[in-house]
């Protein structure tokens, strides 16, 4: 008679719990390092400023000429996240492509190095830089924009050609396709879903760094926004605000019903 054996535990793994003391740890550390005072924004002279200070907002400017104002600036603040995702695309899929180690290791690392740094400085540091060299507008609102924005999609797009299966590639280029047409009718449908859910997620990012990039003087609602402000026109910023939100959801909205169709 033979008596079956229990399994063997399987060895415990550390690293999962190491880690999560770790971060456990920086949490607290970042606690302990910074002067919180939450106890005042409770005090009552700072409820009493902000009550005061939200009650100038109301009510918002409502005036014919200035909505006429209004709408174009948002008409400017869309259109500078479109020309800047539209152009962060094509910049991220050229990127993109030896990025994912299409043209040898060598190059995919130095691609992949542009790309961090095009994603590691912030679109208000690139509209910044751009507005000295192009000038104020949001033509620089929209290039900074889509410095941005290659960096991140770029390395996105990289990621998803990566993760592509490679058997339908391979097996046109086994059959006599060149490289170019196996690329395009094996492994770019099977990312092409992904890359354009990716760009609509990007695409809301950019409405509302369009938005901020008015401050610096890119035109659109932040600019509008900033001049009202500097100047206590609390009701015209209210305004402002408003379109902004109102932009945002819209934007929102449409890029939900747009990925739920690509994802059928």
């Amino acid at each position: 008679m033979t008596t079956s054996r229990m399994p063997s535990r399987p060895p415990r793994r550390w690293s999962g719990a190491v880690m999560a003391l770790l971060l456990a740890a920086l949490v607290v550390a970042s606690f302990a390092s910074l002067p919180l005072q939450f106890a005042a924004f409770f005090t009552a002279e700072a409820v009493s400023s902000v009550a005061e200070f939200i009650a100038g907002f109301a009510p918002p400017e409502t005036g014919s000429g200035f909505l006429a104002k209004t709408a174009v600036a948002t008409a400017e603040t869309l259109a500078m996240s479109a020309v800047g995702t539209l152009l962060a695309v094509v910049a991220g899929v050229l990127l993109a492509i030896p990025a994912a180690g299409r043209f040898g290791r060598p190059l995919r690392g130095a691609v992949r190095a542009v790309l961090n740094v095009l994603r590691s400085i912030p679109e208000l540091v690139w509209a910044s830089v751009l507005l000295i060299a192009a000038g104020l507008g949001p033509f620089p609102g929209a290039l900074a924009l889509g410095a941005h924005t290659a960096g991140v999609l770029g390395r996105l797009f990289a990621d998803a050609l990566e993760n592509a299966t490679p058997l339908p590639e391979q097996s046109l280029r086994t059959n006599g396709a060149t490289p170019m047409a196996a690329f395009l009718y094996a492994t770019l449908p099977q990312t092409l879903p992904q890359m354009l859910s990716y760009t609509l997620y990007r695409w809301e990012n950019n409405i509302r760094a369009a938005a901020i990039l008015g401050v610096v003087g890119a035109g659109g609602l932040g600019q509008m926004l900033k001049y009202h402000l500097s100047l206590f026109q609390m009701q015209k910023a209210a305004t402002v605000i408003l379109a902004m939100l109102l932009l945002v959801a819209l934007v929102d909205g449409a890029s939900f019903w747009l990925r739920r169709i690509l994802t059928r």
